[in-house]
């Protein structure tokens, strides 16, 4: 929303549902819900909507993009066929099989009995995934059988993320790298690339998370070789799924686990990944919202450029007490008002207001980047408007970009 504020086409913007964050932006905020595919598609409809920026994964692959082109408004987001490689592990590895775009080994089970009888012949650490849309939270990375098993009780049995296949894959070890593509049907045109934090506890430690943290750009990966890995990530799947005839515009984000063997694949995401946006979109100089309307079009980012600042920026997530398992909502947060003098940007995610004060409303409460000229100053910036804001249960990571600090300052 803070990138489509900057665009010098000063759009009129409306959100929908929006968070405490976004209305004290004074952007008009709307009470219907991201997997209420049928209300939004109405909302639009009366608010005389021209385009619609589609953020979370639910009403993508719910089909709200087809829904809307059906009332004839345009929308920024992949069809429900497109978006269906993030709306389901089995068939995204089954894709990059098809194309060859590498990611680890794997095996799609069915039912329990039939994962148990696969456990022990497998080789630990092993990841165990969750065939539906999970906000990050559907991975298990499990060290042994035992574990293992549990995990398989965790899908099949207590049914934590409903009813669901499971993907049972080989552990990659490596760095982590996101890079984001936006595509028009036809080319992917990457983004700057970032590095994100999955686990919950510093030295990545603790179950995963829909990420705690994530600064950009990333040392040793530059221009030239975010161009090799779009083109080797990215551009085979925008080529086969327009083979298909489901043609993917949008966002499509790439989480990257570089090993020694070279990049492989992780997941897929039909949007804007979360937290990486936050420090990628702040160094954008480029007009945001021309760009995604041209991915709308098919063929439409032919000759668009991006141009990047040379600033780091480093975000920093505050989660709730209880997250990822849970969240504590309601709790009062304090010390917003002190961040406003710091070169900062402080996004809301799981915030509410309640007479006049704003409370946690989720899992992840706020995102908060610091911008500098080195990483280092990103990163101190960003800790500092972190510890002014305060409130019941807080956690947060304290290594977020640390190794980028090591390897470009020391």
């Amino acid at each position: 929303m803070r990138s489509l504020f900057r665009s010098p086409q000063r759009p009129e913007l409306l959100a929908a549902p929006g968070n405490a964050g976004i209305a004290r932006d004074r952007v008009p905020c709307f009470d219907v819900a991201a997997e209420d595919v049928p209300g939004l598609v109405r909302l639009a409809s009366d608010e005389k909507c021209d385009f619609v920026v589609v953020g979370p994964e639910a009403p993508l692959v719910g089909g709200v993009v087809d829904q809307l082109a059906d009332v004839r408004i345009r929308a920024f987001g992949p069809s429900a066929a497109a978006a269906r490689i993030e709306g389901s592990k089995a068939y995204a590895k089954e894709l990059m099989r098809d194309v060859g775009v590498p990611t680890a080994s794997y095996a799609v089970f069915t039912d329990r009995e039939e994962a148990l009888a696969h456990l022990s012949c497998a080789s630990y650490p092993a990841v165990l995934k969750a065939d539906v849309l999970a906000a990050g939270k559907g991975v298990i990375i499990c060290q042994t059988e035992r574990e293992a098993r549990a995990a398989v009780d965790e899908f099949f049995v207590e049914q934590r993320f409903g009813e669901t296949q499971v993907v049972i894959e080989q552990f990659l070890e490596g760095e982590e790298l996101s890079l984001l593509a936006l595509c028009d049907g036809m080319t992917a045109m990457p983004m700057a690339p970032a590095q994100d934090y999955k686990r919950i506890f510093d030295g990545d430690r603790g179950p995963n998370t829909g990420g705690m943290g994530s600064y950009s750009p990333v040392p040793g990966i530059g221009p030239d070789h975010v161009e090799v890995l779009a083109r080797t990530v990215h551009q085979p799947i925008v080529d086969e799924l327009r083979r298909r005839g489901t043609p993917f515009h949008g966002v499509l984000y790439a989480g990257l686990m570089m090993t020694a063997d070279g990049p492989k694949v992780l997941e897929y995401n039909a949007r804007f990944g979360d937290p990486e946006t936050q420090a990628v979109l702040p160094r954008l100089r480029s007009d945001l919202l021309e760009l995604l309307d041209r991915s709308s079009r098919p063929g439409g980012l032919e000759g668009a450029h991006m141009e990047w600042s040379e600033a780091w920026a480093v975000t920093v997530v505050l989660a709730s007490r209880g997250y990822p398992e849970s969240s504590s909502k309601g709790d009062e947060i304090t010390g917003l008002r002190a961040i406003d003098a710091l070169e900062t940007e402080v996004l809301h995610a799981g915030t509410a207001e309640e007479d006049g004060r704003i409370v946690t409303a989720g899992g992840r409460v706020l995102n908060v980047t610091g911008i500098g000229a080195t990483p280092g100053e990103a990163r101190d910036r960003a800790y500092a408007a972190a510890e002014l804001v305060e409130f019941e249960g807080k956690q947060m990571r304290h290594d977020i970009a640390a190794r980028a600090v090591e390897r470009v300052e020391a």
